[in-house]
């Protein structure tokens, strides 16, 4: 991925974000997995953000990705987390009862930046645990 432009400005905004569910439960399997992906894709889509590398384990969500420069990481994170949290407690049962408060996410996340060359090694598909369900860059 080369550099994005805007107007009369060249950036390169990468960042490496991981958060995880409240109580760190291995919730994150299944039907829920896949919605989950599905979601955070939808977000990142419609936020103009680029998914560069991604994988959701049991416990986790860790993503690599290049936002634009007039969205900030906090407004990103809030609605990835948001909106799942949201549609995870509305459309499973078994989710609605373990975590009631619908609070889905744990508070907080973990965001770094980082060069081309750090972040190539901290994306490494070692990350995925090899499961085939982990983001992937948008078709």
């Amino acid at each position: 991925m080369g550099y994005s432009s805007v107007c009369h400005t060249i950036l390169d905004h990468r960042y490496h974000l991981f958060w995880v569910p409240k109580y760190r439960f291995n919730v994150l399997h299944g039907e829920v997995r896949l919605r989950v992906r599905e979601i955070i894709r939808q977000v990142c889509a419609e936020m103009g953000v680029t998914i560069v590398h991604g994988a959701l384990s049991r416990d986790h969500v860790h993503m690599c990705v290049e936002i634009p420069s007039h969205v900030s990481v906090s407004d990103f994170m809030r609605r990835a987390k948001g909106r799942s949290s949201r549609k995870i407690h509305q459309e499973f049962e078994h989710i609605r009862k373990r975590y009631w408060g619908q609070r889905f996410w744990q508070r907080g996340h973990f965001s770094t930046t980082s060069a081309r060359s750090q972040m190539t090694l901290s994306c490494a598909p070692r990350q995925t645990h090899g499961h085939k369900n982990g983001f992937s860059p948008a078709p």
